[in-house]
C-alpha cells in the first residue's frame, strides 16, 4: 500500500521495501535481515503470553531507496548527522515527468519549471523494472548540464526513480559532484512517483542520524493537503 489517508492530508509512499537478500546496486552485498532475539527465545525472559522480537540487519548503506548527502562524495562534506533536517523534510516539491523513451535527461526537461527552493523529483517510471536485470542497464540519468541548471536555478533536493542519477558507463559522476558540493541531497531508487501531483505538495526523505556516513535508506513520501 502506497497511499495513506488522513483527515487533512494524503500521504504517498515513494520508497521501496528493504528485504533480506535484495540487490539494489550491482556489486554491493544484499542485506541480511534476521532475528537477534526471536519471539520463541524471548519467552524465557517474560511472563506467559508476552514475547518480543529484536531484529538484526547487516547491509551496505546503498540499499533500497536512499539519500546521498555531501559526505558520500566529499571527505569534508556534511554527513548524515550534520545535514540539516530542513534539507530533508517538509520540502516544497515539484515532479518532472520524463517520457519513457528518454535516457539522457537534459536541461530542456527542466526549463520553464519553477524549481527554486524546491525538491525536484524526476519521474521516469524506470522503477517498473525493479527486481529485474533490466533495472541495472540503459537507465535514465541526468546529464552534467542539467545538474548545473538544477543547481543554478536553486533546487534544494533532487530525486529520481532510476538506478543512478548519473550515467555509470564512465568513471565521472557529475551530478553527484555538482549537487552534493552545494549541499543538495540526492535520492535514488524512488518508486511510485506517478501517484504524486506535478506541484503543490510537500516531500520528506529522512535517514537515520549516523555519524561518519553519507548514504542511508529512507522512507520517502509526499504529503498532499486536502
Amino acid at each position: 500500500m502506497r497511499i495513506f489517508e488522513q483527515d487533512k492530508a494524503t500521504l504517498i509512499d515513494v520508497s521501496h521495501t528493504v528485504k533480506d537478500g535484495m540487490i539494489t546496486y550491482k556489486g554491493l552485498p544484499a542485506p541480511i535481515i534476521c532475528d537477534y532475539l526471536s519471539r520463541e527465545a524471548s519467552k524465557g525472559h517474560y511472563e506467559d503470553g508476552t514475547t518480543f522480537q529484536i531484529g538484526a540487519i547487516t547491509m551496505s548503506s546503498n540499499i533500497g531507496t536512499y539519500v546521498d548527502v555531501p559526505f558520500h562524495r566529499y571527505e569534508k562534506g556534511k554527513d548524515l548527522s550534520e545535514i540539516a533536517l530542513s534539507s530533508l523534510a517538509n520540502l516544497d516539491a515539484i515532479k518532472i515527468t520524463i517520457p519513457e523513451a528518454i535516457t539522457e535527461i537534459g536541461v530542456e526537461h527542466f526549463q520553464g519549471k519553477n524549481i527554486k527552493n524546491k525538491a525536484v523529483l524526476i519521474a521516469t517510471n524506470w522503477s517498473r523494472h525493479w527486481g529485474t536485470d533490466t533495472y541495472f542497464d540503459d537507465f535514465p540519468y541526468v546529464n552534467k548540464e542539467a545538474a548545473l541548471y538544477l543547481r543554478d536555478q536553486g533546487a534544494n533536493f533532487v530525486g529520481i526513480d532510476s538506478y543512478n542519477i548519473d550515467d555509470t558507463k564512465g568513471k565521472a559522476r557529475p551530478c553527484h559532484s555538482i549537487l552534493l558540493h552545494e549541499d543538495i541531497p540526492i535520492c535514488e531508487h524512488m518508486t511510485g512517483l506517478a501517484e504524486l501531483p506535478d506541484d503543490n505538495f510537500k516531500f520528506f526523505a529522512v535517514p537515520v542520524k549516523v555519524k561518519g556516513m553519507g548514504t542511508f535508506p529512507v522512507r520517502a513520501f509526499g504529503i498532499i493537503d486536502k
